[in-house]
């Protein structure tokens, strides 16, 4: 965001500058894709598959204690249990139904939409198994699955649980953005009294109040009192906020010390709590490359597994083993099951994105955030994202004699009645000496201000007012401002009328001091360049890059540039090879954001920028530019060590599976299928929740 360079130090009493409207303007739009992530599951729930898993658990050990592999193995006769023969068919016959009929529909469901993956081949196992089975108990086959489809089914719904559960945490970050709003708000009324209604009852314009510990139930703005406000919950910053008259809050955040009045902007999805449950929703919901590759493949292991099946029963019946035919065949299927496939990218997308929610990063864009692992420039808008975006007194310069507490006394009393940003700095600079008390302020257009302190008569202003008064200054006072203006420095000075010049004040936008340990962070995470734009004039960007330590020959500075240049800027980065995230907060930052490889809004901007960029960052700390690379990195990191697991096993396994190893004693039964296919969920699982190790809050000071 452009500011005048350097800013108009005779100020005239400006009207001051419309405060950013943090949060605002999250994407409208956000929505699920169908195809996207792992809804094969859709309408299940943890609690569903955690008591079809102990049912069927309780049904099959029945089922395994009678089996032939069991009874033989303990030396028991067939006559010696009463209605043995009757135990496979029947409770497993009740776990093929009751505990398999979720596959069963997932894999209606897949064939319906053309989608064939994991629950059509755990459906096509358990059925080639149940239908087997059951014909060899009416004596057409001797093949006896029970206790295999009965393992089976309860080893995947022990999967499915936990992966149902893994996911549920992860999503939980939705409920838990929900759950920061009040139940109930008190609202006050034309006639002062305070009522509580609803909070889906407020409207835009009503009062409420808010009592200290409270939570504030809608966006709007403070119009009575000050409080200090936690918003760690949105922004992920843990220090409280100072919020009083005119500024404005968000829905969800705690007033810790004192009650406030707000008068209510946004209600419902209009609110910042509801545009983040939207990214996140929308960021959990999309796609990345490596989600693409990996449905895919799951589509293509459909038919590999139908194939390698179909393949398996071929040659073992022409070797002259039509059982051992049909038992590799089921084996294939069970063993193709992509089940950690499927899990392997959907559950590090919902980890991710919800670990950087609580911690102030929002993702709008899963392939912006796969793109910051290779970012090799950042390049930063100045004012208000390095910088604070206001003045604040930089250095100060005495005359001969004169006290610096009294001069910065003095120059708040004349100031303390003006509004402009200037003054407010000075004023801010007393500190706890406070100002003194001023009578007769007056505005001096173009030139400054002037009051009356103690029946002396004292101006400030900048050197239009110097000119006017024809007043000298002394010589260390023209020495520090000539310094000061030459890097881009306001300058105003404090006048005793009619001609003695007191005292100067160099007053900068201010860097922020975490932006000093945003460009350390970026350079540690392998950063190439860092870059820095703004429209100010060149000495202003020079000494700011200076400040934030820029390597001359390496760092860039791009000064002076118009906002319609911004973007060809960025273009100027990209054609070097570089691949490039644009960081900033104002309208004209948003063609650049947009053209950007990834953009990055601060979330104090305004609405186009968040708009437009891929990653809001909630609070205004530049730092978590480098937190975004590094999930970046450790997300991509876990999608490919769990798709490499998942397919690798399928590699190993389906052969295996196929009885190319039977020669040699090596075999695998459905059962042991199901338990290695089940293992494999929980390594991918355990996997994607090694991400919560990632450090995205800013290192304490």
């Amino acid at each position: 965001m452009p500011a005048p360079s350097p800013p108009d130090p005779d100020h005239p009493q400006h009207a001051e500058p419309v405060p950013h409207d943090k949060h605002a303007g999250h994407d409208k739009h956000a929505g699920h894709d169908k195809h996207a992530g792992h809804d094969k599951h859709a309408g299940h729930d943890p609690a569903m598959f955690r008591r079809r898993f102990w049912v069927c658990l309780v049904l099959t050990i029945p089922v395994v204690l009678t089996s032939h592999l069991v009874s033989d193995q303990l030396g028991l006769a067939e006559e010696g249990v009463p209605g043995r023969s009757w135990v496979g068919p029947v409770l497993g016959s009740v776990v093929f139904w009751w505990g398999g009929w979720p596959f069963l529909v997932g894999a209606v469901r897949e064939v319906r939409d053309r989608a064939p993956g994991m629950m059509l081949l755990v459906a096509m196992a358990i059925t080639v198994a149940y239908t087997t089975s059951l014909a060899t108990s009416v004596g057409v086959f001797d093949l006896d699955f029970w206790w295999e489809l009965a393992a089976l089914v309860t080893i995947m719904l022990l999967g499915h649980w936990q992966e149902m559960k893994a996911i549920g945490q992860a999503r939980g970050a939705l409920a838990a953005l929900a759950a920061l709003l009040p139940d109930e708000a008190e609202r006050v009324a034309a006639d002062g009294r305070v009522e509580a209604v609803p909070v889906a009852g407020l409207r835009v314009g009503d009062v409420v109040l808010v009592r200290p510990g409270g939570r504030v139930p809608a966006d709007g703005r403070v119009v009575e009192g000050a409080a200090e406000l936690d918003e760690s919950m949105i922004t992920g910053e843990s220090r409280p906020v100072a919020r009083s008259t005119g500024d404005r809050v968000v829905a969800g955040t705690v007033a810790t010390d004192s009650s406030i009045r707000v008068r209510v902007e946004a209600v419902g999805e209009q609110t910042a709590l509801a545009g983040i449950q939207r990214m996140v929703a929308q960021a959990q919901g999309s796609g990345g490359r490596a989600q693409l590759l990996a449905d895919r493949f799951a589509a293509a292991l459909f038919y590999l597994a139908t194939g390698t099946a179909v393949l398996t029963v071929l040659v073992w019946t022409a070797l002259g083993e039509p059982d051992e035919a049909v038992v590799r065949a089921v084996t294939v299927l069970v063993i193709a099951c992509p089940h950690a496939l499927g899990l392997a990218i959907p559950l590090v997308v919902a980890l991710s994105t919800a670990l950087a929610a609580r911690s102030g990063i929002l993702v709008k864009d899963r392939l912006a955030l796969e793109r910051m692992r290779t970012v090799g420039a950042v390049l930063f808008d100045k004012t208000g994202t390095l910088t604070r975006g206001e003045h604040g007194v930089t250095d100060l310069v005495t005359a001969p004699g004169v006290e610096r507490d009294e001069v910065l006394r003095i120059a708040a009393g004349v100031e303390s009645e003006s509004e402009h940003p200037l003054a407010r700095a000075i004023v801010a600079a007393a500190g706890s000496t406070g100002p003194a008390r001023a009578a007769g302020f007056r505005a001096l257009p173009g030139r400054g201000v002037q009051a009356t302190i103690d029946g002396t008569r004292y101006a400030v202003g900048g050197p239009a007012l110097l000119r006017e008064l024809g007043v000298p200054l002394p010589a260390q006072v023209q020495a520090a401002a000539g310094r000061w203006s030459a890097r881009g420095a306001a300058v105003l000075h404090l006048v005793r009328l009619p001609d003695t010049v007191l005292g100067a004040f160099a007053l900068t936008d201010e860097v922020r001091p975490e932006a000093r340990r945003a460009v350390d962070e970026l350079r540690a995470e392998g950063v190439r360049t860092i870059a820095m734009i703004t429209g100010d004039a060149r000495p202003v960007a020079e000494a700011v890059a200076a400040d934030l330590g820029f390597r001359p020959g390496v760092d860039e500075v791009f000064a002076e540039v118009l906002p319609a240049e911004k973007d060809d800027r960025v273009a100027e980065l990209q054609r070097r090879g570089l691949v490039v995230a644009m960081v900033g907060d104002g309208v004209n930052d948003a063609p650049a954001l947009a053209r950007a490889d990834v953009g990055i809004a601060i979330g104090a901007g305004t609405d186009v920028a968040i708009e437009s960029a891929g990653v809001v960052l909630a609070s205004s700390d530049p730092r978590g530019v480098a937190a975004v690379v590094r999930l970046s990195r450790a997300s991509y990191r876990k999608m490919r060590q769990n798709l490499a697991w998942a397919a690798g096993y399928n590699v190993v396994a389906l052969p295996l599976a196929a009885g190319v190893l039977a020669w040699a004693g090596v075999a695998l039964s459905p059962a042991l299928a199901a338990v290695l296919m089940s293992a494999s969920t929980i390594v991918v699982a355990l996997n994607a929740q090694l991400l919560r190790r990632v450090r995205l809050d800013p290192a304490s000071d």
